[in-house]
């Protein structure tokens, strides 16, 4: 079993709210976790201290266990000191204009 840390949603609609949770990776978003280790809640300014919550001792232990963590959750824990790499970057998508001039310059 691969376990992953990543957000669950919660709030109602347009008004989201997120726990940071310990789940297996085969799961579903919203379904049952293992345990939950930290919320996000958007909806607050960028300078609030309740905006990231996360139990620090909790995620160390996971990541010490070997949980994987997802984009977003690399970034909050890359934030508050807990890792010290960027996450994996995935490369921007072509658009079909970009992909046109690409054709175009390898048919001249």
């Amino acid at each position: 079993m691969s376990t992953t840390i990543r957000l669950s949603r919660a709030g109602t609609k347009k008004r989201p709210y997120y726990h940071i949770v310990v789940t297996n990776s085969r799961s579903p978003r919203d379904s049952k976790f293992i345990e939950k280790i930290g919320t996000y809640n958007p909806l607050l300014n960028d300078e609030s201290e309740k905006r990231i919550t996360i139990n620090t001792e909790r995620a160390k232990h996971w990541l010490s266990v070997g949980a994987q963590m997802s984009d977003r959750v690399h970034v909050f824990f890359n934030k508050t000191g807990l890792v010290a790499t960027k996450p994996a970057h995935k490369p921007a998508r072509k658009s079909k204009k970009d992909k046109g001039e690409a054709a175009e310059a390898a048919a001249a």
